[in-house]
């Protein structure tokens, strides 16, 4: 049986996508204590406005969280990749690699 290892190096990047095709960044608003959630909107005022119709119509509902929902992009960039030792087999790459 012949034994082998596979060595990859890669570079990972991630980073907010900033690409003209890019999901937009939207805020939601949700409260705290019935989690009631507003429409998502792509200007964070409309979504806080809601706060003030929510906590008017329920005085008692005084704590919220703010939703932004952020596209990212994650690439990764393969440096290297060596299996060793030499099999007389043509060397295999794994799909992870």
């Amino acid at each position: 049986m012949t034994s082998r290892a596979i060595i990859c190096h890669k570079e990972r990047t991630l980073q907010p996508d900033r690409e003209p095709d890019a999901e937009p960044t939207t805020y939601a608003m949700q409260c705290a204590v019935c989690g009631e959630t507003s429409l998502p909107g792509t200007d964070f005022a409309e979504p806080q406005s809601c706060v003030f119709t929510h906590g008017g119509r329920n005085p008692s509902h005084q704590t919220y969280r703010e939703i932004i929902t952020r596209p990212w992009r994650a690439w990764w960039k393969l440096w290297t990749a060596v299996s060793l030792p030499r099999s007389p087999r043509p060397p295999v790459t794994p799909d992870h690699c």
